[in-house]
């Protein structure tokens, strides 16, 4: 996330140096030079609509990264042609997307039309991978049409920022292309979830008859302590079981772990706050963990129960109905409170431990194979990066 620029000040931190460094046939300038600079208005309520239709038909961007900035539609233009749009305020601070055709801005969103000799897709790629937005103190962090103006950018001739930008749009596509497969998948595999999981679907060689059973009679609660011993801190989300640390970006846990809850693996783990909002998760990464006591911890009592089935059961649709139907609404409808008796007598069709097994292991196998997408992704967007690096700043050359 890029940080917002103090007033008046130019980048010098990250480019005073880019004086003496600035390649043969390139040209060190400030962004006013280069681009003509534009802020985003108020909506325009009368001209807007939230969806896209024949009469509205002009997309509208504001400050945010969220679907590249997208806010809704606008039946007539503010701005035309080929330019780069920066995030001036909030998430997102100092994000940059290439924008064609005809489109408006809202909320001070930060629009650049590059003047002569210079293309947006090389503006936006340059914002992206190498301008260092400064911190401002206080407020809600901003950046403002003066302050983009006084940064200052390297620009090579027209051909090589056309090259540039051929490379890095190809990397790019590569990308998309991954993340667009991964959305896929994660559609799939949710798919196979609410087929397998309810039995609408049943694998190759299996027949039998699904049996209900209760709660009480799939997990037992426990309470074990961690007293002196240590061990990695775990956080459940929406997300699933997390290290905390590593979640949070810092340990927020207290310095007296002695009261935290043991975790092993196959263990199922409960928000005690945010449980029906599907916070909860069975461990599987680590063999052994701690929690909060504000969280509850659950081990399989019942030995016709696949730790790994569950693994994929309770983060289903169906104990998010159970979790929902065993909550009490507290003090506010954001605070709920968990009906012990009435989640313990809730009950779940559950199939043979042959069943779970092999369902179980068509699950993983969709997990593992969005896992490896998501991996490649990340490989693609960090060899992105060097490539942003090396060639936005001429330290590699294109013939």
């Amino acid at each position: 996330m890029k940080q917002v620029a103090a007033k008046n000040k130019v980048n010098e931190d990250s480019m005073s140096n880019y004086d003496s460094k600035v390649p043969a046939g390139w040209e060190l300038k400030f962004i006013a030079d280069v681009c003509n600079i534009y802020v985003g208005r108020d909506l325009k309520e009368n001209n807007f609509s939230s969806s896209k239709c024949e009469e509205y038909q002009v997309p509208v961007y504001s400050n945010t990264v969220e679907n590249e900035g997208l806010y809704g539609y606008y039946n007539i233009e503010e701005f035309s042609g080929e330019s780069t749009t920066i995030v001036g305020r909030g998430a997102g601070l100092g994000t940059a997307f290439t924008r064609n055709g005809k489109y408006g801005a809202i909320g001070r969103l930060l629009v650049l039309f590059p003047k002569e000799n210079v293309i947006a897709h090389y503006i936006t790629e340059f914002v992206n991978g190498v301008l260092q937005i400064h911190q401002e103190s206080g407020g809600i962090p901003q950046l403002t049409g003066e302050q983009i103006s006084k940064y200052k950018i390297t620009i090579p001739p027209l051909h090589e920022q056309k090259a540039i930008a051929h490379v890095l749009s190809t990397a790019d596509t590569a990308i998309n292309t991954t993340e667009k497969l991964i959305v896929q998948k994660e559609l799939r595999k949710k798919w196979l979830m609410q087929q397998l999981l309810t039995g609408k679907k049943r694998l190759k060689g299996f027949s039998g008859k699904w049996k209900f059973v209760r709660f009480k009679e799939i997990y037992t609660q426990v309470k074990q302590k961690a007293g002196d011993d240590k061990h990695l801190v775990l956080s459940v989300t929406k997300d699933g079981i997390v290290s905390q640390a590593e979640y949070f970006n810092k340990e927020i846990a207290s310095e007296d772990t002695s009261p935290y809850l043991v975790v092993r693996k196959g263990d199922m783990v409960m928000s005690g706050l945010n449980f029906w909002m599907g916070s909860i998760d069975v461990l599987s990464q680590n063999e052994i963990g701690m929690v909060s006591p504000a969280y509850k911890v659950f081990e399989i009592c019942n030995p016709k129960i696949s730790a790994e089935f569950m693994k994929s059961f309770v983060r289903s649709e169906i104990m998010l109905q159970c979790l929902i139907g065993s909550s009490v609404i507290g003090a506010s409808i954001v605070r709920r409170n968990l009906d012990r008796e009435t989640l313990e007598e809730w009950s779940f069709k559950i199939p043979s431990l042959e069943e779970q097994t092999a369902i179980a292991q068509v699950l993983q196998a969709a997990e593992k194979e969005i896992s490896l997408l998501k991996l490649k992704a990340e490989k693609l967007r960090e060899k992105k990066k060097g490539l942003m690096q090396k060639l936005l700043t001429g330290k590699i050359r294109i013939k």
